[in-house]
């Protein structure tokens, strides 16, 4: 391999988390995966990850949701960015610092954002003149979010997720999360999801398309009552007071809820910011959630955000 000149000494990228409009859950494959059908959409939720020429690999973890991160080789972002140099020829180390705002094993990709932040950020700090598609590839062998986390916005998400395609959605939605104090961990809802449903004929998974249509028309109500998650039960399963989550936040007028991934961040559907304050207010109130935070969505996905020339 080649050292890449010098070109910037430091990139940094904003990334967002992720909530699974619909999460459909086929038959477990022989690779030990399962058949996605899912509808992702960015919001506003964000880490930070700083990249910089470095002697050695290395990662620094800030943030208020730093804590159980793994702060050395084994950080999905550091995988991401060695990928990348191996892909790419590249000899060059780099040092990363994550700030850390997206929950932690929450459902919401929070280190498919970090890999994917540090995908875009050492392709600009290397200058690699990588296509989208290229760097998608990269980021599928990773992670299944990762590819919709590089472009963002709302997509379809198929195979096991990692093939994204862009969906049309018009207007502006505002999400309200309930964070919990507990993560879950995505193989355990996996497998409470297959015990669950040992007698059931589970089939190939397809997309909603009456939620597309809802999405294609900005029509939040037509969407809140499209929300699906097939993991949802097996989510509560393991998180009973989940469903006290999602009863609270309906009560306390959301347009509809649905648990984010495989959890155990519950997230809300609300009319506008008006809305999503109240419904922020009354969950932290009444000592329903942990944390709450709000957000809207479709945003943008891996943004570069500074590049420093030397």
């Amino acid at each position: 391999m080649t050292s890449v000149p010098v070109l910037l000494p430091r990139v940094s990228v904003r990334v967002p988390a992720k909530v699974n409009l619909e999460l459909r859950v086929g038959p477990r494959r022989a690779d030990g995966y399962h058949e996605l059908a899912t509808v992702y959409q960015a919001v506003g939720l964000y880490d930070l990850v700083e990249v910089t020429h470095a002697p050695q690999w290395g990662i620094e973890l800030t943030g208020r949701t730093r804590e159980g991160v793994p702060g050395d080789a084994s950080n999905l972002a550091v995988r991401a960015a060695q990928a990348l140099a191996d892909h790419a020829g590249v000899d060059t180390p780099v040092h990363l610092r994550v700030t850390k705002e997206i929950p932690v094993a929450g459902g919401m990709a929070g280190g498919s954002a970090d890999a994917a932040g540090a995908l875009v950020a050492c392709a600009r700090l290397w200058g690699l003149d990588l296509p989208a598609a290229e760097l998608e590839g990269i980021a599928a062998g990773l992670g299944s979010d990762i590819p919709f986390l590089i472009s963002g916005g709302t997509a379809l998400g198929s195979g096991r997720g990692e093939h994204v395609v862009p969906v049309l959605t018009r207007g502006k939605y505002h999400w309200v999360f309930a964070l919990s104090t507990q993560g879950l961990s995505t193989p355990s809802v996996y497998a409470e999801c297959d015990r669950l449903r040992a007698a059931t004929d589970v089939t190939a998974p397809e997309p909603d398309q009456v939620l597309l249509a809802a999405l294609a028309a900005g029509d939040r109500d037509g969407l809140a009552g499209r929300l699906a998650n097939d993991l949802q039960d097996a989510a509560i399963s393991l998180q009973p007071d989940l469903g006290e989550v999602l009863e609270a936040g309906l009560g306390f007028g959301a347009l509809g809820g649905i648990v984010s991934g495989s959890g155990p961040t519950v997230a809300f559907l609300v009319r506008n910011a008006e809305a999503a304050i109240d419904l922020a207010v009354a969950l932290a109130a009444s000592g329903t959630a942990a944390d709450v935070r709000r957000a809207v969505g479709p945003v943008p996905g891996a943004t570069i955000e500074a590049a420093a020339a030397r």
